[in-house]
């Protein structure tokens, strides 16, 4: 099967332009290079190890985060030049299906997306769309007016799959009435496969001494040994971009809530925040400078900006929380969640769109957005009960890549199997009135 790709890959980097990397990268990387170097016609295929060969169009607007969302002109020039290219590898390369990912609720990347689908989609027989972020059906709904909805579904109706990431993402597709609907969860190269020999025994010796501590009592020599020395300071870890929307001013306004708290019990424990992660806006980058200026502020938190790589791993490795209460508008299945269940890391975060469906039932470190109070509550709640190590199970069952790229394959060939429903050139008649 060949795949026309539109989607663009790092930088900037964030969930999806990672798992669209991913997605290449598993499926044996952009065919169009590959008949560069090699002069392969269009008629050569058999490259992809999941048979499917994909041509990648690297539609990137924005190189910087701070970029995305801006409306320029640069922007549409950029984007013709882009659906130039799929139109062509469509010719050269005989790619007939389209695989585009959908805006969020954002009235610029909705334009993006018509201006997309009237160029390209008249020239391709089927359309996949890969529904990353969450939240376009109810936006359409509520926030909207009767002519911008009448016009995406115009343009993006009934296309032949859609894929999901999760059972609440399933309304987004839905509303623009999908052919197919299959749900694909994210998944991940496993970042900790030494999980059981390295990180485990450090997790569960130093969930050990914190139970001790919390009860009041001294450690041993050995047992301090074993939790590295500083059991009673409990490393909670906030990983991803560093905004108000993503929880992180409501993360250090609980952990000194719970500090607080801690101090008035007495307890041998105390919290300290780790923060990682790129500022999106200079506001938010300058408010939280004033909160690291604050006396004391420098003892319980400690800024390391982005991270990638030994490091992120390293961090990842030695927390003891992983604190993610996120309210972003457009969020729907987080990477860094998948991540810190690879680590098996005890974590907290929010009941927002989809994330609950990660968690077992019950799970006591989901809270409400919005409600340092709840963080505080719950970040106490985790220190003596969730060592986080049953995580680990859930990734290797739910969220590996082989698992994730195994459920795309299957579902792009099936709609491939079905044979188109609707004339090609569909969405390219006449707009409504």
């Amino acid at each position: 099967m060949k795949l026309l790709v539109f989607a663009h890959t790092p930088p900037p980097h964030h969930g999806q332009s990672y798992m669209v990397q991913l997605m290449l990268e598993g499926f044996g990387g952009d065919r169009r290079k590959t008949s560069r170097r090699t002069g392969a016609g269009a008629g050569a295929s058999g490259f992809g190890p999941l048979g499917i060969d994909c041509y990648h169009v690297n539609a990137r607007l924005s190189q910087k985060l701070e970029d995305i969302g801006d409306l320029r002109i640069g922007k549409f020039f950029l984007l013709l030049g882009y659906c130039a290219q799929a139109i062509w590898c469509r010719f050269r390369h005989g790619v007939t299906t389209f695989y585009y990912i959908p805006a969020p609720g954002k009235r610029s990347a909705l334009y993006r997306d018509w201006f997309v689908m009237l160029i390209c989609r008249r020239f391709f027989k089927r359309v996949i769309l890969h529904w990353h972020a969450a939240g376009l059906a109810k936006w359409l709904e509520t926030m909207v007016l009767m002519r911008s909805r009448a016009l995406t579904y115009h343009f993006m109706k009934q296309v032949d799959l859609s894929i999901v990431l999760s059972r609440y993402n399933r309304a987004d597709a839905e509303k623009l009435f999908s052919r197919q609907i299959r749900v694909v969860s994210n998944g991940i190269p496993d970042p900790c496969p030494d999980f059981a020999r390295q990180v485990l025994p450090l997790r569960q010796a130093r969930f050990a001494a914190r139970k001790k501590l919390w009860a009041g009592q001294a450690l041993t020599a050995a047992e301090a040994l074993a939790s590295e020395g500083d059991a009673h300071v409990v490393r909670v870890l906030y990983l991803a971009h560093c905004t108000r929307e993503k929880g992180l001013f409501d993360t250090v306004a609980g952990l000194n809530l719970a500090n607080e708290q801690l101090r008035k019990r007495r307890s041998l424990l105390s919290l300290r925040l780790l923060v990682t992660g790129n500022f999106v806006t200079e506001p938010e980058k300058a408010e939280f400078d004033r909160l690291l200026a604050r006396p004391g502020a420098a003892e319980t938190i400690q800024y390391l900006g982005f991270v990638f790589g030994e490091q992120k791993a390293r961090l990842l490795r030695e927390a003891d929380i992983f604190c993610f209460p996120t309210y972003y508008e457009n969020e729907n299945q987080p990477v860094n969640l998948i991540e810190a269940m690879a680590f098996g890391l005890p974590i907290l975060t929010t009941r927002w769109r989809s994330i609950p469906e990660l968690f077992p039932a019950n799970y006591p470190g989901l809270v409400d957005i919005c409600s340092p109070e709840q963080i505080a509550q719950a970040l106490l709640a985790l220190l003596p009960c969730e060592t986080g190590e049953g995580f680990h199970d859930i990734f290797l069952r739910n969220f590996t890549l082989q698992r994730h790229l195994t459920g795309l394959a299957e579902a792009f060939k099936q709609v491939e199997q079905a044979g188109p429903a609707r004339v090609p050139s569909e969405a390219a008649q006449a707009l409504p009135g």
